[in-house]
């Protein structure tokens, strides 16, 4: 249920649908097993619970969605030694080479062959989006698959257009000179960890893990030029994370305090769900708006 991390995306536009034309509308393509021919499936499941039926869960202003995509595991290297051994059998059994085009013809047919009996692994990637501020928060640091999240979101919909968020400062900038000058917004303080990069080609990048932000080494480098590009974060002790340039939300921890508020539902585990789903939305979306301010509002609003 907590979010791990938080790609971050804006509508600019509302959907226009409620929680539950959005589900009707995922209901199109819910997840199946992966046929014995197919490597790979992916559809939607039930948000909140596999004890639930809904694929939208709606708490508040904050809707969870739920994909799953199973994938069968047939190594690359189970593949070549099979078709290595056709090959020599047929190399040796009928005394000529294999030509290349022959040779990928066999090896798809031992892909084919293999298929149905390859063990499969499940993953899933949850997102939460609140469509009346206009934001889409997706658990995943993967850019590869928030890509495949968004487009079967748009296959539902029918259109789906989501941006990157766009700030009026810098966010680049802007943590710079956290980092040297202090000024951080209320609530938020410096964590250890920080990646800077040189803005030009070929200009270099540090990576810095554990250690004192505000020490000389570090200003140093931003001094001569390096920029701070991710930087680790804490908000009002409820949340530890580490800001991207992309105003992504990554590594993120909440703390023990704030996952506790709702374990006198601990008896009634949907409804823990629901609380945690509805704590869980307002703290990211009072974090995002903190720091939207801080970097002078969002363009694309």
């Amino acid at each position: 249920m907590w979010f791990r991390n938080a790609r971050t995306y804006k509508l600019p536009d509302r959907l226009g649908i409620d929680a539950l034309e959005l589900s009707q509308r995922l209901s199109r393509r819910p997840f199946v097993p992966c046929r014995p021919s197919q490597m790979t499936s992916n559809g939607w499941v039930p948000a909140l619970s596999d004890d639930t039926t809904e694929l939208v869960h709606a708490a508040g202003d904050f809707w969870l969605i739920r994909l799953r995509r199973e994938k069968r595991l047939l190594p690359a290297s189970v593949v070549r030694s099979e078709t290595n051994e056709r090959i020599a059998e047929i190399q040796n059994g009928q005394g000529r080479r294999v030509n290349r085009k022959e040779r990928l013809d066999i090896m798809d047919e031992v892909t084919q062959d293999l298929l149905p009996r390859a063990f499969t692994k499940s993953q899933y990637l949850d997102a939460l989006i609140n469509e009346r501020e206009g934001w889409v928060w997706i658990n995943t640091a993967s850019a590869a698959r928030v890509e495949d999240f968004l487009s079967l979101l748009r296959e539902g919909l029918g259109n789906l257009q989501v941006t990157i968020p766009d700030t009026q400062k810098s966010p680049v900038v802007a943590m710079s000179q956290w980092v040297l000058n202090g000024g951080l917004p209320e609530g938020l303080s410096l964590g250890g960890d920080a990646d800077l990069e040189d803005p030009h080609e070929e200009g270099g990048f540090v990576r810095t893990r554990g250690v004192y932000l505000e020490s000389d080494e570090i200003l140093s480098l931003i001094e001569s030029g390096k920029q701070v590009v991710r930087l680790a974060l804490s908000w009002q002790d409820k949340v530890d994370f580490v800001l991207d340039k992309d105003l992504s939300i990554r590594r993120i921890r909440f703390s023990d305090e704030l996952k506790k508020l709702n374990d006198e539902l601990h008896e009634d585990k949907l409804a823990q769900r629901d609380a945690d789903c509805l704590l869980m939305g307002e703290t990211l979306g009072c974090l995002q708006q903190v720091i939207g301010e801080e970097f002078g509002g969002f363009s694309n609003d």
